[in-house]
């Protein structure tokens, strides 16, 4: 995408005579995202990736909806810190702007005095996370799920992307193996059976679908740069029906690597300490939230979220890197050989996983 084009599409959100200043912000792998100085105002502007979200305009009806709700929950309430970025409508009153080429732009509230985090140095960093999703869980469990679009069928639900793989693996004319691909496919062959456990938990009745946020990586909280509190989560693109389990294996997958998602597959280490702080923070702020059966399925969550999105990224790199992007041939086939490294540590931790989960979680 070009500085042309995301400078003509802030135009259509900012006041028609004024100056702009547009910087990448971020390091989103599916939309581009720009923050833009528009005199003494600061906000956001994104593209919205139509291949991964091919009806950008559900997606902004979701965040309407969640930006309206939180405006209204803190109406009349004292101020407790935490922040969603709010909707932005251009200047023709709509929540978003189709340019020329046909790509959707939307614009968004700036958080102040926030950043992210590249890693969780310590256990009060990792708490913070948690309570960022406890509170934002918190925040939509009021929320009528069939109030939601379902703006990406089926995100989370292994099953499906293993059948994407089988098929995809299926249709591979070039047979040339990379380093690492061979013992990939082997990895998704032993444990392809296990894919289906929360779907099953879903089918039984005992996992119910609520309003998730969707990619609660340690990316998208946003810390207070001077307190260090957690006040934030942005990338809102995916807030949907789902499961709170996909919520907390991802958060969990993400953060609990401490030696980060860009290392090396062998400084690939499941954190229990990290992984403790996180839960405890969630706890404090959600616990209401988990009962009995979704205590159980717990373990399971964060076995399994690092476990689909090493499958995604295998899958992605058998059908030439089209989803992903990428800065050098076989990045997608060593992204998932880190989360299958991470799977690897969760299993040999297993009961210990367990018993921290049944100590925090009772």
């Amino acid at each position: 995408m070009t500085p042309a084009a995301a400078g003509q599409a802030a135009r259509a959100f900012a006041a028609p005579s004024a100056r702009l200043v547009l910087e990448p912000l971020g390091q989103g792998l599916i939309n581009d995202t720009y923050r833009v100085t528009e005199g003494r105002l600061r906000w956001v502007l994104q593209r919205i990736n139509r291949q991964v979200f091919p009806d950008p305009a559900a997606v902004m009806a979701n965040l309407r909806r969640l930006s309206d709700h939180a405006r209204q929950a803190r109406s009349g309430q004292p101020d407790d810190g935490w922040r969603l970025p709010e909707v932005i409508a251009a200047r023709d009153g709509t929540d978003g702007y189709r340019d020329e080429a046909g790509e959707y732009w939307r614009a968004l509230t700036f958080i102040d005095h926030a950043v992210s985090l590249p890693a969780i140095a310590r256990p009060e960093q990792a708490e913070q996370v948690g309570r960022a999703l406890g509170w934002f869980h918190g925040l939509v469990a009021t929320l009528p799920v069939r109030d939601f679009h379902d703006t990406l069928p089926g995100f989370h639900v292994c099953p499906g992307y293993l059948q994407r793989f089988d098929a995809v693996l299926a249709a591979r004319e070039d047979r040339a193996d990379a380093p690492g691909l061979g013992s990939a496919l082997a990895f998704v062959a032993r444990r392809r059976m296990r894919a289906g456990i929360l779907e099953s938990g879903r089918d039984l009745g005992r996992l119910v679908e609520r309003v998730i946020h969707g990619d609660p990586k340690l990316d998208n909280v946003l810390f207070d740069r001077h307190s260090g509190r957690a006040v934030s989560l942005v990338d809102l693109d995916t807030v949907k029906p789902g499961l709170l389990h996909y919520d907390l294996g991802d958060c969990c997958r993400s953060c609990c690597n401490v030696a980060g998602e860009g290392a090396d597959a062998s400084a690939a280490v499941f954190d229990r300490t990290t992984f403790r702080a996180i839960l405890s923070g969630y706890l404090r702020e959600a616990g209401a939230s988990l009962g009995a059966d979704d205590r159980d399925y717990l373990y399971d969550a964060i076995w399994l979220l690092p476990f689909e999105l090493g499958l995604r990224f295998l899958t992605d790199h058998l059908a030439g890197d089209r989803y992903f992007k990428v800065r050098l041939p076989g990045q997608n086939l060593q992204r998932a050989l880190i989360q299958f490294a991470l799977v690897d540590s969760i299993e040999a931790q297993e009961r210990e996983l367990r018993a921290l989960i049944a100590s925090l979680a009772p």
